[in-house]
């Protein structure tokens, strides 16, 4: 072996032996020991059930001519509100059509004179409503069948409620109602009517359920599509603590509490209420600004006495349902 090789050798020796000093005394984390603490403060939750569905007038009603003939004027606009009564539009049956089109090339007067004799017939609006369909024109032939302006009274919102929570709304609850078009807005409402058949969609059983807004906003519109938040229970002012601050042994929940000038954390059993995705509802076993502290996932409490499982986080059982 040559001289240059030996020199080379011995830099690769040397390069792997400070590489082995640096990985041996390089300082360890102790990924166990990451923690963060909390203090347990004063807060609100609310549990929902939350489905979907669709704006809908919860009374439409079309106005269609007695007889069959030709539109003469439409006196209102979509959107605009109108009361019992008030005329909507102005139509010709179609022999009085006829005849004011023969007169027409009989001269303006002979047109007036015909005008005052045949009277035209009046679609008037049966009940207090907002238009929501005004797209017939002047001119456009019409039979009976044919709707000239809808109507609506009011429009609600109608839920599509699985049947394994129907039992958990009720005529009065309150409710919101967010439209996909306007995301960032929630409208507050009450339940008004749950029907009481059922119906099938997609090979799921699902109730329909009619939410009122209790203030219906410019922008909302027949046939939007909606998330509904029905809200089970509320809960305000009350202690509340992050979910996996939460641990679970057996039948008994607990969480890690720090007591000032200790270095061991304390398991402290509690009593737990309502929850959301986020936080959980403390009864008893702990006070405001207790402080908490809260391992990551690969923490394990020591075992007990008696060999059985250790402490578990509360978000990882398959039943995370809060015990009330």
């Amino acid at each position: 072996m040559n001289k240059k090789l030996k020199i080379i050798f011995a830099i690769a020796g040397i390069l792997i032996g400070v590489l082995f000093l640096v990985m041996k005394f390089k300082p360890k984390t102790d990924i166990d020991s990451i923690s963060k603490e909390v203090v347990v403060s004063r807060g609100s939750i609310q549990t929902m059930i939350s489905t979907t569905g669709t704006v809908l007038p919860k009374n439409r009603l079309e106005v269609r001519p007695p007889v069959g003939g030709r539109i003469e004027s439409i006196l209102v606009k979509e959107g605009q509100r109108v009361k019992a009564g008030q005329m909507l539009a102005w139509m010709s049956s179609t022999e009085r059509a006829a005849l004011l089109d023969a007169a027409r090339g009989q001269g303006e007067d002979k047109l007036k004179y015909w005008q005052e004799i045949y009277k035209p017939i009046a679609l008037l609006a049966p009940i207090d409503a907002e238009v929501i369909v005004a797209t017939t024109q002047p001119g456009q032939t019409v039979t009976t069948a044919d709707a000239v302006i809808v109507l609506s009274d009011v429009l609600i919102a109608r839920a599509q409620v699985d049947e394994t929570d129907i039992r958990k709304v009720k005529l009065g609850q309150r409710a919101q109602i967010i439209l996909d078009a306007y995301p960032d807005t929630k409208i507050n409402a009450v339940v008004e009517h749950v029907y009481y058949e059922s119906q099938t969609v997609n090979n799921v059983t699902v109730y329909e359920v009619d939410v009122i807004p209790e203030n219906i906003p410019d922008f909302f519109r027949s046939g939007m599509n909606t998330s509904i938040n029905f809200i089970d229970e509320s809960k305000e002012n009350i202690l509340v603590i992050p979910v996996e601050a939460v641990y679970r042994d057996k039948n008994d929940s607990f969480v890690l509490l720090k007591k000032d000038g200790q270095v061991d954390l304390l398991p402290q059993i509690v009593k737990l209420g309502i929850a959301d995705d986020k936080f959980i509802e403390v009864i008893s076993g702990i006070n405001e600004n207790d402080t908490l502290v809260i391992k990551n996932k690969k923490f394990v409490l020591p075992q007990s006495d008696t060999g059985s499982s250790p402490f578990t986080p509360f978000g990882q059982k398959k039943n995370t349902t809060a015990k009330k």
